[in-house]
């Protein structure tokens, strides 16, 4: 509640004539120093709003005052970076200009290489392969050691500047899975063996019959490509089709949707969207997840 200011008997202090459940607010002045302080932070608030880019302004567009000093702190990290990218670029020359052997051989390049590669992977590459590389349906798994175009540093090299079947690039990795009930190449039974025969690598087949009607179609139709014992051609890109690692699956009807419709996945070629460095280490990561092969190999 309010009331008529007067002294308060205590202390000799004008009141402010406010009073709450018999407490009186005295008026004791504020402290100078804290004053001081007060006023002092105003005029460096108004110093700042010019001397700083700090406050909107028209000018037939919306845009911002530049301040005294003409600070830009976006500016400062263009610079910034424009050091760092100076800096790194002495190795990525080196990185450039030497074979990927003589880059792994040289600790200092493959740890900068390994580092790019990583960042590069994760920006590029990662959308489709997984952030750890893991694959998912249709995108093969980097960390094992099946490679349908073999995984050397120079096969895992050429497949990034390349691509597989990317149309735009002529040197591209280019392999065909045909659709063979599509195509009218075989009937559905037929397909149907082939897949009876391609499950009996693993224990799951159960019509022994078929088994060896497919046997005899693979032979004369599939073995072109996936080799007499079906272990696959890095060559063609042809998977092996004996082991457990499927990039579409393993069960009988996505077998036989790959045998009867064909499968053409699409990986880019990163040639021209990136620079060759930058390839370079991100084959040097690639190799280095966990199922590199050597060149021998």
């Amino acid at each position: 509640m309010s009331k008529a200011p007067d002294k308060d008997e205590l202390t000799g202090i004008d009141t402010t004539g406010h009073d709450w459940d018999g407490i009186t607010e005295l008026d004791n002045p504020l402290p100078r120093w804290w004053l001081y302080m007060f006023y002092a932070s105003i005029v460096i608030a108004i110093l700042g709003w010019i001397w700083y880019p700090s406050w909107p302004i028209w000018v037939g567009e919306w845009t911002y005052s530049k301040g005294i000093a003409g600070f830009s702190k976006r500016a400062e990290v263009t610079a910034e970076l424009q050091r760092v990218a100076e800096g790194r670029e002495v190795y990525y020359q080196q990185i450039r200009e030497q074979p990927l052997e003589a880059v792994i051989n040289d600790p200092q390049l493959l740890r900068i290489s390994m580092a790019g590669g990583a960042a590069a992977f994760g920006d590029n590459c990662a959308a489709c392969h997984g952030s750890g590389a893991q694959g998912f349906v249709g995108f093969p798994n980097l960390n094992d050691d099946a490679w349908l175009w073999g995984g050397t540093l120079s096969d895992i090299y050429q497949t990034l500047q390349h691509g597989i079947r990317w149309e735009a690039d002529y040197e591209t990795r280019l392999s065909v899975m045909q659709g063979y009930l599509a195509d009218q190449i075989l009937t559905r039974n037929e397909v149907s063996d082939v897949v009876d025969y391609v499950l009996s690598f693993h224990d799951q087949a159960e019509d022994e019959a078929a088994v060896a009607r497919g046997q005899v179609t693979f032979e004369q139709i599939c073995s072109a490509c996936h080799g007499a014992d079906a272990k696959g051609m890095k060559e063609l890109g042809a998977p092996n089709l004996t082991d457990a690692i499927w990039l579409y699956g393993g069960d009988r009807a996505t077998i036989y949707e790959t045998v009867a419709n064909g499968r053409a996945g699409v990986m880019p070629a990163w040639a021209g969207r990136l620079d060759d460095a930058t390839i370079k280490q991100l084959a040097i990561y690639v190799h280095s997840l966990g199922g590199g092969q050597d060149e021998a190999n």
